[in-house]
Parts: structure tokens; sequence; C-alpha cells
């Protein structure tokens, strides 16, 4: 096996297994003219081709490790959509506090924090809130004398712990992710050459001859596949994906 820790290939890393898919489903409908070139091409060649790229696609994208950050995701959009409701709260009382508190709603950072939900920016509604937290502590006093409670308080400190403690968790998996990926760079590297091995051949076979099917081995064309097919479900909560570029 290459034990190279380096990557050969040039795109990212959960682009791969899907140009690797890509260039399975041509191969198994060309496989016959494959053959003729070489016999090298077998069907045991398909096979085992094929298992090797469903080993690389769990290993990028595992199945159980994928629904485990749907659901860290959505439990972090549904505790920022709460807080929209928090935020109305505070800035009604930091308004009636008038003078005795006498700060802006982005003094007191609602104005950052009603930012950071809107763009749905985990990072920066867990950063805004721990300085929102912070001022709520410092002025208690005039805000309990418009009616903030200390259920209201606690309510606070809590939305920012469970925030804070399923990010963390998300960066932690990630991080686990990222490192076994890098330990795994050689097999990827070595599924990487046999695909150039097969898109080397389609292009002796079709260059010339059949301009369509010469896409379909061409490693641009296929990248380009990929990146446009990525970006039709841009608008979608996505799942942040282990990459790591050339």
């Amino acid at each position: 096996m290459n034990l190279n820790t380096n990557r050969s290939y040039n795109c990212k890393d959960e682009e791969l297994p899907v140009i690797l898919r890509l260039s399975l489903i041509s191969l198994k409908r060309d496989l016959a003219e494959f053959t003729t070139y070489s016999p090298k091409f077998s069907g045991t060649y398909l096979d085992n081709y094929e298992s090797e790229i469903a080993k690389v696609e769990e290993l990028l994208s595992p199945a159980a490790e994928t629904a485990e950050m749907k659901k860290i995701t959505d439990r972090l959009h549904a505790g920022m959509d709460v807080l929209l409701n928090h935020v109305k709260h505070l800035e009604g009382y930091l308004k009636m506090a008038g003078s005795s508190i006498n700060l802006s709603s982005a003094d007191f950072g609602l104005s950052l924090l009603r930012k950071g939900i809107n763009h749905t920016d985990p990072e920066k509604v867990i950063d805004s809130l721990k300085d929102l937290n912070k001022n709520v502590a410092k002025y208690k006093t005039a805000l309990a004398e418009q009616g903030l409670t200390d259920a209201f308080q606690a309510k606070l400190v809590e939305d920012y712990t469970l925030l804070n403690a399923d990010r963390q968790l998300q960066y932690q998996i990630l991080t686990n992710r990222k490192a076994l990926v890098q330990s795994n760079v050689g097999t990827l590297n070595d599924l990487y050459d046999r695909l150039m091995e097969i898109l080397r051949t389609g292009k002796i076979l079709y260059q010339g001859k059949d301009p369509v099917k010469l896409q379909e081995y061409t490693f641009s064309e296929l990248q380009k596949r990929v990146r446009r097919s990525s970006k039709s479900v841009a608008g979608a909560a996505v799942v942040p994906a282990v990459s790591s570029e050339k």
C-alpha cells in the first residue's frame, strides 16, 4: 500500500469518491471495449474497483457519523431560533431601563447576536451570547426592575452552555474525521492512481472517436460536474465536510 501522506490528487477529499463513482459508471458501460484493449480490465478488476470506492465513501462520509452531525446541526439551528425571542425581550427591557443602563442595543451585544442568528453562524452566536450574558449579569438589577427574572437569566446561560457544547462536539467529530482521513491518504492515493489508469485508457479508446465519452474520461470534466452538482444544493443545510485541498 502507498504510505505517502501527501495527496496526489488535486481536488477536495469529499469530491474524490464522487468522481470515482462517475468513472465506475462509465467503466461498467464500456467494460467490453476496455477488456478488448487489455485483459487487465476484467470483471474482477471492476469488482475490486467498486469495492475500494465503497470503502473510501465510508471513510470520507460514514453514514452514522453523518447522521450524528446532522442531528447536532439541527439542534444548533433550533437553539439559535429560540434566541431570537430572547433578543426581543431583552431589547424591550433595555429600552425601558433607559438612562439607568444607557447602552444601545449594539453596545449591549444584542445587535451582533441577532446578526449571528440571522446568518446561521454558530460561532458568532456563541461568542455574542457569552458577552451578552456578562452584560445581563452586570446590569441585572436595572433589568430586573423592568421584568427580567432569574429564570430568564438562567435560560440565557443554559442556551450558551448547550450551544457551545454542541459546537465543541461537532468540532471534535470533524477533527477526528480529518485525522482518520489523513492517516489513510495512502489508500486514497492508490485509488486515485487506479482512476488515472482508467481515464488514460478511456482517452486512448475514445479520443478522436467519441467526444462525449472522452469527456467522461477527463478528470477536469468530472470535477466540474461534481462541483456543479454541489452548487445546486448550496441553499440546503449542509453538514460540514472534511475538506483538504492538495
